[in-house]
């Protein structure tokens, strides 16, 4: 193995050059912006804001929680849906 910087020979399990420090394998920096695109995603479809949300709670924080909102959000809102009908069916009489 060589150097990408100064094409020294290294060894092969070395990240760092001995001859000029340059790091050899870096990894890109994450992109975690927290778009909303991703909580838009979690409402429509709950199931895959959860998985989103447990998936990348650890390596993207912002957007896992974008995500885990949004199918919050959603089943917040399913489940007062669901008050109103049994509610207004109940008052209506329709269950009588």
């Amino acid at each position: 193995m060589f150097c990408k910087n100064c094409g020294q020979p290294m060894n092969e399990f070395s990240n760092v050059c001995s001859n000029c420090g340059f790091v050899q394998n870096q990894t890109p920096p994450v992109v975690d912006n927290g778009g909303i695109g991703w909580g838009l995603l979690g409402c429509c479809i709950p199931v895959v804001g959860l998985v989103l949300f447990l998936v990348w709670k650890d390596t993207k924080p912002k957007t896992s929680k974008a995500a885990g909102i949004g199918a919050l959000i959603s089943v917040i809102l399913l489940v007062l849906y669901y008050i109103f009908i049994f509610t207004a069916a109940f008052t209506f009489g329709i269950f009588m």
